[in-house]
């Protein structure tokens, strides 16, 4: 009887753990922030996009928590540095704007581009904006070639800046 009790307690407390954990990395660490502006890099500096309906999320937990949904003109950003390479993260469900899936697959098809908006907004992560044909734009953030080195331990090359403590 009492392995039964202790087997019992365990998997409770196994339970606790794992929905703590699943609220914790899905809902607690977020909060919806405001973005009054989204600014694109161009190969004068930065510049400002019209944007509305701008709705955004970030992450105190991690510099690559960053996402952001808006409405613009189709072909805005058309000035702007490209960004090659450009993955967007997933977002939690329940901010619906934002479909990493439909967004990849259109970066992959051609009917949405992405640029740079802010080079190293943290060491190590660009902030990429995405922009649809049909004037839908994204923003997230991603580790650019000195994160990766950076997070993953490897030697960080003479290109990359040095880093602030």
């Amino acid at each position: 009887m009492t392995g039964k009790i202790l087997v019992g307690v365990m998997a409770a407390v196994a339970l606790a753990v794992a929905l703590s954990v699943y609220y914790l990395q899905v809902f607690y660490y977020y909060d919806r922030v405001t973005l009054d502006a989204v600014t694109l890099t161009t190969p004068d500096g930065e510049t400002g996009i019209d944007a509305t309906d701008i709705r955004a999320i970030d992450a105190t937990s991690s510099p690559i928590r960053f996402r952001a949904c808006f409405d613009t003109a189709p072909g805005a950003g058309t000035s702007a540095v490209p960004y090659d390479g450009a993955v967007p993260l997933t977002a939690p469900f329940w901010f619906d704007c934002f479909d990493a899936d439909a967004i990849g697959a259109a970066l992959e098809d051609g009917t949405a581009r992405a640029y740079l908006g802010t080079k190293n907004i943290d060491y190590g992560v660009d902030r990429i904006v995405a922009i649809t044909d049909d004037g839908r734009g994204f923003v997230w953030h991603q580790l650019n070639n000195c994160g990766e080195l950076a997070y993953d331990g490897t030697q960080i090359g003479e290109d990359c800046p040095p880093r602030e403590d």
